[in-house]
């Protein structure tokens, strides 16, 4: 038994998934991207690899991988639905080049002329131009010597909704100009190989051009045998009836000098064609009624002196009726920017990420089945630390990607790496992969804390020398946590935004670890992240 899954229902799936953004069947769903893997080189942990830029590894579909991208997870960003599109090929115009013409018949048996594509949506159909305006190509020039058509000379400018010739350089394209790609779509959804569709289609500036389309309506015949012998010479006979299942197609037929065809216009498209022929010998119908084409006289002997043709059948509801189904929008992109943020500082900075990741419906901290919605939130455990004789803190450091410690009872130790630290705050943010775990801290993984028990301390031990210092057990309370700091005197007071709130110098993560469905990973060289930069992060899904 041979079965498929269809191209349509792959695009039904891409439109599925852009629907739970906007809340369509359930508003259960939320989407969040996330960064993760600051430190892809520690192979102690079991996280990361040596050569990880050079080679980064294949993500592993298991869970126990999934436990390791939420232990390695550093911030998460909310999708909304303006931060996804369906998207399709980026097939830029350029003059010399052949493109294919859209047919609703391209398969394995008769794939497209250059590419060899043996479905239609993996073929050069279609193009984008300078302006970011994106076309069907309705006929590329196709012809009996020309099997393949010819190279595309004038590029197509106009948005008029009727299809037409781009210029004049006779280069035997049609186009249809389909839509406009905007300039915030442009900064979101352009990639090298990718460009989005509207959002809504037929809503807005694509009104004109969805109700301009008309189901089943012929806009092309392509003539792929000219036959010979047909008499008058030098004419065209009109009216000539396009026949099948739908009505009202009529074309001009002309004949050349030499008694063969040379084109074959049509004149008026008709509606509701789902398959249809073009006949023309002396005696084939001249109308849907019946009798013969009026004028042409005779054609020379033999079936193979006549003229063979095919007409191009629109998609369902005609050219530019569904863009998604027309173009094949089977990708979704999501985009998210990841930015320093002083009224939210959940994205830390002067450190590197190696993994990007999309998580539906996670947790807020805290073991309640809230799921997240503010726009932005941090997945790491942080400490708000001092000196434990209230010297200066600006020249301690504690090295990002190193371990730092604290006992916390007898034979009970918190171990940890560090993602951030800032000296003038006084906040460190770190994280606790599991590989971390030993015979020195009982295999447990305990959280840095102000509770600590018969011979624990505050102090928390880092690499590097001098990073001794202590938790601020009076930096918040359980009635009234800090989610801020204020630092100088005087005219120079200011106030930083810490982006998580602290309770006795504590800061828990604000994601309920291990929620959530992670459906997306992507491991990539590391970036560094710096304090004036931007991360545009796009992720395409291919349903």
């Amino acid at each position: 038994m041979s079965a498929i899954i269809s191209d349509q229902f792959r695009i039904l799936n891409a439109q599925s998934f852009i629907d739970t953004f906007a809340g369509i069947g359930s508003t259960n769903y939320v989407y969040y991207s996330f960064i993760g893997l600051p430190n892809p080189y520690d192979t102690a942990t079991g996280s990361g690899t040596t050569d990880w830029n050079d080679n980064p590894p294949s993500p592993q579909d298991m869970f126990k991988a999934q436990n390791d991208y939420h232990d390695t997870m550093l911030s998460l960003k909310k999708i909304n639905s303006s931060d996804l599109r369906r998207v399709i090929r980026k097939i830029q115009w350029s003059a010399g080049t052949s493109y294919e013409m859209y047919r609703n018949d391209y398969n394995v048996y008769n794939p497209s002329p250059i590419t060899n594509s043996n479905n239609l949506y993996d073929a050069n159909y279609y193009v984008v131009n300078s302006d970011y305006r994106v076309y069907l190509c309705l006929n590329n020039g196709t012809n009996p010597e020309n099997p393949a058509g010819s190279p595309s000379i004038d590029e197509p400018l106009f948005t008029d909704i009727e299809p037409r010739a781009a210029g004049t350089s006779g280069d035997g394209y049609i186009w249809k100009y389909l839509y406009t790609i905007s300039p915030r779509d442009i900064i979101k959804f352009d990639s090298t190989e990718y460009i989005p569709t509207p959002n809504d289609w037929g809503i807005g500036e694509s009104e004109a051009i969805k109700n301009n389309a008309v189901g089943g309506k012929i806009e092309v015949v392509i003539v792929e045998n000219r036959g010979d012998g047909y008499e008058p010479i030098s004419t065209s006979i009109r009216n000539v009836p396009i026949l099948g299942d739908g009505t009202g197609g009529k074309a001009t037929v002309t004949i050349d000098s030499s008694g063969k065809v040379s084109d074959v216009i049509v004149t008026d498209g008709g509606v509701n064609y789902t398959k249809a022929i073009l006949q023309f010998y002396p005696g084939a119908p001249g109308s849907e009624t019946g009798g013969p084409i009026s004028g042409l006289n005779r054609v020379g002997i033999a079936t193979t002196s006549i003229a063979s043709f095919n007409v191009v059948v629109p998609p369902p509801g005609g050219h530019g009726y569904d863009i998604y189904r027309e173009l094949g929008a089977n990708r979704v992109m999501i985009y998210s920017r990841y930015e320093v943020d002083s009224n939210n500082p959940d994205t830390i900075i002067n450190n590197d990420f190696a993994r990007v990741g999309i998580i539906k419906n996670p947790i807020t901290y805290g073991g309640s089945t809230q799921l997240l919605s503010a726009s932005e939130y941090s997945a790491l455990y942080s400490v708000k630390l001092k000196s434990a004789t209230g010297a200066s803190i600006s020249n301690v450091e504690y090295t990002v990607d190193t371990t730092i410690n604290q006992t916390i009872g007898i034979g009970s130790t918190a171990i940890g790496i560090v993602a951030s630290w800032d000296n003038t705050t006084g906040v460190l943010k770190y994280y606790q992969p599991v590989g971390l775990a030993s015979t020195s801290v009982g295999f447990r993984m305990s959280k840095f804390t102000s509770g600590i028990g018969v011979g624990g301390t505050h102090l928390i031990r880092g690499a590097s020398a001098g990073s001794n210092l202590v938790i601020d057990t009076t930096f918040g309370s359980l009635a009234s946590p800090v989610t801020s700091v204020t630092i100088g005197s005087g005219i120079n007071t200011r106030t930083i935004r810490l982006g998580q709130s602290y309770v006795e110098g504590c800061a828990n993560p604000e994601i309920k670890k291990y929620s959530g469905e992670i459906i997306y990973i992507d491991n990539r060289a590391a970036i560094i992240r710096s304090p004036n930069q931007k991360e545009d992060i796009k992720v395409v899904l291919e349903f």
